[in-house]
């Protein structure tokens, strides 16, 4: 059993489903609202968690009603909340997201998951030192990313970077994490625009980019490969990029090559995006097992 320990943030979502999305200064009547545990960490644990990992989450909530239903749900989906801690008087993280048109537009309100400093990560090194992989976001504060790399490159444990949301790393935590899965738009951001083959020529077996139903592409040291998705028809694609990033980062911690984890990725995510909610299409390992 891979033991993986996500960092990063935790969160509710409040979803709307709609015929379309409202114009500037339009109101449009919607077809249905759904709250349901998000954040891409929580996603990327509990995701692991399906997957037949043993995950460790590492994150801030708010003393809030959404709170105790974030942690309740890291209970039952057996995901080991021992380094979530409440924030007395901040409220909880959530994701405001419209479902309309088969894809959905998100806007994020921090509010916890911006306690997720490098101090409160320190409480959790132990973990993250005995750990096969750590994965790790852009939801929560720049400078932890930074020192979770710094840690992860001096324990020697590999460190999976989900540059999402997309805004620019420096060089140096690029260089120091052991895969990056940026997709097309964080890829741009990420290497400022330049041509995408060179960089990814420049770090063979590191940059992995997502490219929806085209698959993923990477340089495996010799030639670019793309990696085809597997087509299905799609209820609701909220965390399908977390659930690739977690199927990865368990399929490379039980040692399965670069093509094949990929693979198993790309199942599971394609899976996902067959149910509603950002974790309730998340597929169980005996599921993604049995559809390969």
């Amino acid at each position: 059993m891979a033991k993986i320990t996500v960092i990063g943030s935790s969160s509710m979502d409040l979803v709307v489903t709609a015929p379309k999305r409202p114009s500037k200064g339009e109101t449009i009547l919607g077809e249905s609202f759904k709250t349901v545990p998000g954040g891409k960490g929580a996603n990327q644990a509990v995701a692991a968690a399906r997957l037949g990992a043993e995950v460790y989450m590492v994150g801030c909530i708010g003393d809030d009603a959404f709170g105790k239903a974030i942690l309740e749900n890291f209970n039952k989906n057996h995901v080991v909340s021992t380094y979530v801690e409440p924030v007395t008087g901040v409220e909880s993280g959530t994701a405001h997201i419209t479902l309309a048109e088969g894809d959905n537009s998100i806007i994020v309100v921090k509010g916890a998951n911006n306690y997720v400093t490098p101090g409160f990560v320190e409480k959790a090194l132990d973990v993250i030192r005995e750990s096969d992989m750590v994965l790790i976001q852009q939801e929560i504060p720049e400078e932890t990313v930074e020192y979770v790399s710094e840690k992860c490159h001096q324990f020697g444990v590999p460190l999976l970077l989900n540059p999402a949301p997309a805004r620019p790393i420096r060089k140096e935590v690029i260089e120091k994490a052991a895969y990056l899965t940026p997709n097309e738009l964080e890829a741009s951001i990420l290497f400022n625009n330049t041509n995408l083959h060179k960089e990814l020529m420049k770090y063979p077996n590191k940059v992995f980019i997502t490219e929806g139903k085209n698959g993923v592409r990477f340089h495996n040291g010799e030639k670019e490969v793309v990696v085809p998705t597997y087509r299905v028809e799609a209820v609701d694609t909220t965390g399908a990029g977390d659930t690739f990033n977690a199927a990865f980062a368990v399929a490379l911690a039980e040692g399965k090559s670069f093509e094949e984890s990929i693979r198993f990725a790309n199942r599971a995510a394609s899976l996902s995006v067959t149910k509603f909610g950002a974790q309730g299409g998340m597929p169980t390992r005996e599921e993604v097992e049995e559809s390969m």
